[in-house]
């Protein structure tokens, strides 16, 4: 499932992501991990809901933890130039 996330003038394309599902009782926790740049994220769903539903919001969080690290990388990229 290809993901695209817009943001100023950057834009973050998702190819490959890996998923790993927990359950702890009554709770699923889902890490979301992009191969190509490493980065990584954790989170806390309802088990009661679909796996496909839990990938996409998995998905969105890590699109906003790699636009953020974009942006961030660019305002460093612009202060030292």
């Amino acid at each position: 499932m290809a993901m695209k996330r817009f943001g100023g003038s950057q834009e973050t394309v998702l190819g490959e992501v890996l998923f790993e599902f927990q359950r702890h009782g009554n709770i699923m926790r889902v890490t979301a991990i992009d191969p190509k740049s490493g980065t990584e994220v954790v989170m806390i769903a309802d088990p009661r809901h679909s796996q496909t539903i839990i990938k996409r919001l998995a998905m969105r969080k890590l699109l906003y933890v790699m636009n953020k690290k974009a942006v961030q990388a660019q305002k460093d990229r612009d202060l030292r130039s």
